[in-house]
């Protein structure tokens, strides 16, 4: 009788599932854009891929919840120089203002996504990790 053990959900399709969440968060964003002609046809396509391959659908796809907090994490970045006006001079001597957000809220609202998807699953890929066996039992010497 073979003894079998689940295994050790990978971490790949954690990724895979980030890539898809980032994705439906930017889709509809993009939506009546031109790029959004392209992100939610590749949105669809990569759901569809990972619900059909049986090795992602495990705990990984919590990674759609970190996915979910990178677009904010990137709108943080976008506006480093906020909030308020910021300006920059060009080579030629020109210069242009824009009126930045505060990147606080978006940096903690993408941050907050990010870790809690990370640590729900590797709270979940610990769990689903198979204890290590027991050493066997010690032989009775001779005596």
């Amino acid at each position: 009788m073979a003894i079998t053990t689940a295994a050790r959900p990978r971490i790949w399709p954690f990724f895979a599932w980030a890539a898809l969440g980032a994705g439906i968060c930017l889709g509809p964003l993009t939506a009546f854009t031109p790029i959004g002609l392209f992100v939610l046809p590749v949105v669809i396509a990569t759901l569809v891929a990972l619900l059909l391959w049986p090795g992602s659908r495990t705990s990984a796809a919590l990674g759609v919840i970190s996915g979910l907090g990178l677009v904010p994490l990137f709108v943080a970045y976008l506006n480093r120089g906020g909030p308020g006006d910021v300006c920059t001079t060009s080579a030629s001597g020109g210069q242009s203002c824009d009126t930045e957000w505060s990147p606080w809220p978006w940096l903690g609202a993408g941050l907050a996504l990010v870790a809690l998807g990370a640590v729900a699953f590797g709270l979940l890929r610990a769990r689903l990790t198979p204890p290590p066996s027991a050493p066997p039992p010690p032989r009775p010497g001779p005596g």
